[in-house]
């Protein structure tokens, strides 16, 4: 039996601590499907197409890993690849309410797909995709942060930005 899971997110952009994440699951699983979200109630600065290709870039060096994006319920994008477990992320414990909220909801839908967190590495705990945005925004340096590819696709995204005027979406920098 190939052993499949899923590790779901809105990867707006993907950054080292989503590859720490499925790095450290492609060694549990036979395959991996890193799901890219298509339609998130948040404000994108990357098209879902602009997004896989990110994450396929990132993920690339990984052979037992595919990068798709969906709709829908996890739940059952799960089924639809025939999951047995969906991989998550934990930074820092308020992480954790969300995760078992998230996890037992996806176990009422789908009783069959288990919910596996990973503990992400230190050395990625500060990292979030709002954070990486608003840092290359304000022309800081995300080098350390994502990949060279992702670095050099925000900073285009930051001229576009420019171009028009258009305000940083402030998350955690303020003042």
């Amino acid at each position: 039996m190939t052993h499949i899971a899923i590790y779901p997110g809105t990867f707006d952009p993907i950054h080292l601590g989503h590859v720490d994440i499925a790095t450290r699951a492609a060694t549990i699983f036979d395959e991996l499907v890193v799901a890219v979200y298509d339609r998130p109630a948040k404000h994108l600065m990357f098209t879902v197409e602009e997004r896989v290709e990110l994450a396929r870039q990132a993920l690339s060096d990984l052979p037992n890993v595919r990068v798709t994006s969906y709709g829908g319920l996890t739940s059952e994008f799960a089924r639809q690849v025939e999951a047995q477990a969906i991989v998550r992320g934990l930074r820092v414990i308020s992480d954790f309410e969300l995760e078992y909220q998230m996890a037992l909801t996806n176990r009422q839908l789908a009783p069959e797909v288990e919910s596996v967190c990973l503990m992400t590495r230190q050395a990625h705990a500060f990292l979030s995709s709002s954070i990486v945005k608003e840092i290359a925004l304000l022309e800081g340096n995300v080098s350390g942060m994502v990949s060279p590819h992702v670095a050099a696709a925000l900073e285009v995204k930051r001229r576009e930005r420019e171009k028009t005027h258009e305000p940083v979406p402030l998350v955690s920098l303020r003042d």
